[in-house]
């Protein structure tokens, strides 16, 4: 398992120091959201434009924080750029489903939930759940996300 914890190990710092999207879109057409972390800092702006076909044609994050936070937004904005708006909320929950496993106390148990989506890189990601305050900083990006998403159906 170290082999596998490396690699994601890997993933994650690609994303945080390489981010993809990162930047800004014009206001409108794009929808802009704030997300913000009070406990730790952290601070996620995210644009989306939507086009007449409910396609997410763009997406730009911005903001500073810590590697999690800063790392899922990164890997949250290559995962839904070109998606459906529905496609990028099945996204949402599949990911937060991943997010909240030890919430509902089903540590050690990742392996038999079942997760539609295909999370690609995101998977990197569920190691986070085993640090239950850094969840917050993994889910700040998607619950941005979802503010956007949101205020562009309007």
């Amino acid at each position: 398992m170290s082999g596998l914890e490396d690699l994601y190990r890997e993933i994650i710092l690609d994303h945080y120091r390489t981010p993809r999207n990162r930047g800004e879109l014009e206001t409108p057409p794009a929808t802009r959201a704030e997300g913000f972390n009070p406990l730790c800092g952290d601070e996620i702006v995210v644009y989306v434009d939507v086009d007449d076909a409910g396609t997410i044609s763009d997406v730009k994050i911005g903001g500073q924080g810590c590697s999690i936070s800063q790392s899922s937004a990164s890997m949250m904005s290559a995962a839904i750029k070109g998606k459906s708006v529905t496609e990028a909320r099945d996204l949402v929950r599949a990911f937060k489903q991943m997010m909240s496993i030890h919430e509902s106390g089903l540590d050690g148990e990742l392996d038999e939930i079942d997760i539609e989506a295909d999370l690609g890189d995101l998977e990197a990601l569920r190691g986070v759940v085993k640090f239950p305050v850094r969840i917050k900083c993994a889910t700040l990006s998607w619950n941005t996300l979802v503010q956007a998403l949101e205020e562009a159906a309007g």
